[in-house]
């Protein structure tokens, strides 16, 4: 296996705007329909005032910038999110991304996962998680279905 083309660093404050338009541009990607632009503002407080003060945040980076990010609180071991730019989509930054949630939160991670997100479902059951439940949610006027996955170390 060849060296990543990436390396992993603790988030700082500078990485905010560049972690937000990564997140808008990668969840664009997942739902076109959605308008991922109206829904920065609510994404910025989200990540200021909920993620960022509880959560570890991990940040792949190639060249200068951000190409993926994990957050997860390890104290409720709840991985909130793994985005990972669509150009890097099959590589191995999700996994490293993966493995860092894990070495934070030793004692195991809980996630959600919407159930039309086919590539996650596939990418978390690859590497031992299994659905426990459901949750609903809304996008947009819709009501979906989360899958819950646990993985359990």
């Amino acid at each position: 296996m060849s060296a990543p083309t990436f390396t992993l660093r603790p988030y700082s404050a500078a990485d905010e705007d560049a972690a937000i338009e990564l997140w808008r541009r990668t969840w664009s990607s997942h739902y076109p329909h959605l308008d991922f632009n109206a829904r920065q503002p609510w994404w910025r407080e989200r990540w200021r005032n909920e993620l960022v003060p509880s959560a570890q945040i991990a940040v792949a980076e190639r060249d200068g910038a951000i190409i993926g990010f994990v957050t997860i609180d390890p104290k409720t071991m709840y991985l909130d999110q793994i985005v990972v730019a669509p150009e890097h989509w099959g590589s191995d930054v999700a996994l490293a991304l993966l493995d860092e949630a894990k070495r934070l939160s030793p004692k195991g991670i809980e996630l959600l996962v919407n159930k039309d997100n086919l590539r996650a479902i596939r990418f978390y059951e690859k590497h031992g998680f299994t659905i426990v439940g459901l949750k609903h949610f809304r996008i947009g006027d819709r009501l979906e279905d989360d899958h819950i996955r646990e993985r359990l170390l």
